[in-house]
This record gives C-alpha cells, structure tokens and sequence, in this order.
C-alpha cells in the first residue's frame, strides 16, 4: 500500500456500489449523542428551489493554452465533497441551503464520519479501522455554492426514474445478487464472485469521477492531438486522442469503455462508450450495451475545473442526467496506490469458502447486506 507524505489516502475497503450511497444520508443517520454539543441542521423544505445550474456549453475561459495552442487544463486536482449525488428527499425542493444550515450540516458530517472514534461497540470499530489520518480531509466539506446535489439536471436534483428491466436484465440483475450473497456469506465459488473493486482491476477510477473517502486526486497531461487522464485510484489512465477518430467497434469493450475528445471552445468534451458488461453493477445496474458518458471540462479560474456530465442509457433511466462538481487544484504529486487482482486475500477467502461447505454451511435466502465489492462512492 502506498504512503502520502502530507494528507494519506491509502487503504482499501469493499463497500456498495457507485450510485447508491451519499455522505447526507450517512451523517443524517450517525446524529451525536447527547451532549455532544453538536445537532442536525433541520430539513428545510419550504422555498422554491434556485434554478439548476446549465451545463458548460463552449462557455468562455481564462485558461491558459499549450505551447500548441490548446487550452491547457494540466494539473493535480482534487474532486473531493460531501454534497450528495442526489438531493435528500427531506429537502423536497431546497436546492441551496442557507450559510447556518451548510455550517450545522458540515459539523454533524465530520462527527459522524470522523474514523477516530472508538464508540459503538467492536463492529463500529473494525469499520474505522482505516483511521482519519488514511482519510481525505476535503470528504468533509460541502461545496462552495451550498448546492444540494451534485445533480443538476433534472432541476429536482434526483436520477430520473428506472425504465423497466427486460426479463434478459433481470436475469443477469440475479445472477449478480447471487454472486453478492455468496460473498457475503463467505461462500463465493470463484473469483468471479468478487466484484472489481475487491480483484483491483477496477474501482473509483472509472469515469464519472465522484468524491470517495480517498483518493479522490487526478493528473491531467496534454500533448499534440492527446489527453490524458491518470487517477490516484489504482493509478489508472484513460489516454484520449483528439483527432476525430471513430470509437472501437461495438463488440471491443474496455474496462473504462473507449473515450474520444474533442475542444468545444475552452471546454474538453469527452465521449465514452464501449463498456464491459461488468460495470454493470458498479453503475446502479446499467445497461453497458447503450450506457453512454458525455464529460465536460472547462478550467474557471487558474484553480479550478468545473467537471460536469451527463449518463445517457434510454434501457436503464427514463432520460439522460447531468451532475456537476469542480476540481480544486492541488500542490501535491501522485503516490502509487498499490493493489493487484491475484491478492492472497481471493486464495484465503476461496480456501475458507470450501471449509465452510465441508461443514455444511450454505448461503441464507438473504443476508441482508449491502453487495460485494463496491466501490466507496
């Protein structure tokens, strides 16, 4: 596992997929304990919601350029937040929240997320065993515009509805609970059964990029007719040409799908098709067939990005969405995180799985926990 020098952000932990958990609800659910001196900021649900956000759209920058003449978006950058991807239902129409209420909110987070603690019994405890010195500091803080979500269309600040699955869907949608209760009842059949995450193929840098407990850094590189993309997570690259190629033919599918670029203005628009049918689950169940990502960068000020995209998948939502998130820019380097699929962990876990069956046991009907192998989002 790699060391960072100033702010570390190692570790590795398996928990539920990428579009099903938010900070909010995780710090509305973990309030203080009396006396703590610290209280829940009220749901406001009276006001009419501030009109979203439109998505950048060749809008003009500042941004300096490249020897070549490209804008230049080069840097370390840190994407880190606790606004949730999706707006609370409690707040109903509140799409900002006041200075006290994002003040209260920010409190109640770093309490209920702090890693120091070592109250709420031994399971509690083995939770935070990765303690706040492995944690991103910036997981804590809200954005700067006290948005409600990160969603910004549709204007409620929600993933549009589900579009219902077909019977070929819902197969493969319980052949992967299957997986998951084998895992969680320690009785996986393979390593198949371990979803990426856990493997170390593939985790939180798959776009789109959204705020973990760690690692939440990118490095952008530019060169003639080239971008790159590396992030901390696995330490990953997407190497994306500009040059108006075509995307791969329908049948190549890439871990990270196949991305094409392109300069709308000042903002780098990315493409990104051609996905593994495995990512599948790590995208709330999409349809890797038709999922389709459009990322928008544009660089605001000599400090910040703004990263916006839009999920298109007419077989899974009802219609495309749209969320945004700035880049803050760091003055750190990239250390290597270090994780490989043949970990020793599968052999120990496939070689108690087989104990397990030698004394009889099976996997419950349902464990009630969370899938296998997800990615901190």
């Amino acid at each position: 596992m790699r060391r960072r020098l100033l702010v570390s952000l190692g570790g590795a932990v398996a928990v539920a997929g990428v579009l099903s958990v938010t900070a909010v609800a995780q710090a509305q659910r973990q309030s203080p304990p009396a006396g703590a001196g610290r209280t829940a900021p009220a749901p406001a649900t009276s006001g009419r919601a501030a009109p979203a956000a439109k998505p950048a759209a060749g809008r003009t920058s500042t941004a300096p350029r490249t020897p070549w003449g490209d804008p230049d978006l080069q840097g370390i950058w840190n994407f880190a937040t606790s606004t949730p991807l999706e707006r609370p239902a409690a707040l109903g129409e509140k799409a900002v929240l006041s200075g006290n209420e994002a003040e209260q909110f920010e409190e109640t987070l770093a309490y209920g997320l702090t890693r120091d603690r070592r109250d709420g019994g031994n399971e509690a405890d083995v939770a935070r065993a990765y303690n706040e010195h492995w944690m991103d500091p910036n997981r804590l803080k809200l954005l700067s515009d006290k948005r409600t979500s990160l969603v910004m269309d549709p204007p409620d600040g929600r993933i549009p509805p589900r579009v219902p699955p077909t019977p070929e869907r819902q197969k493969r949608a319980q052949e992967v609970a299957a997986r998951a209760a084998r895992f969680n009842a320690g009785l996986p059949l393979s390593a198949q059964d371990f979803q990426p995450p856990v493997r170390g193929i593939i985790r939180t840098d798959m776009p789109p990029y959204l705020g973990t407990i760690y690692n939440n850094t990118a490095q952008i590189f530019q060169s003639p007719g080239y971008v790159v993309i590396e992030l901390e997570m696995i330490h990953s690259a997407r190497i994306i040409p500009m040059d108006g190629r075509p995307h791969l033919a329908s049948g190549l599918k890439q871990w990270l799908g196949d991305t094409r670029g392109r300069w709308d203005g000042s903002t780098l628009v990315l493409e990104t098709t051609n996905f593994r049918n495995d990512i599948g689950a790590l995208y709330g169940g999409a349809n890797a067939d038709t999922f389709k990502i459009t990322e928008r960068f544009t660089r605001v000020d000599p400090d910040t990005l703004t990263y916006e995209f839009t999920i298109s998948d007419p077989t899974t939502w009802s219609r495309p969405w749209t969320a945004m998130v700035p880049w803050g820019r760091i003055k750190q380097q990239l250390y290597e995180y270090s994780i490989h699929e043949e970990n020793y962990d599968l052999v120990h876990l496939l070689a108690g799985a087989r104990l397990r069956e030698a004394r009889g046991e099976k996997v419950p009907a349902s464990t009630g926990r969370r899938p296998a192998g997800g990615d901190d989002r």
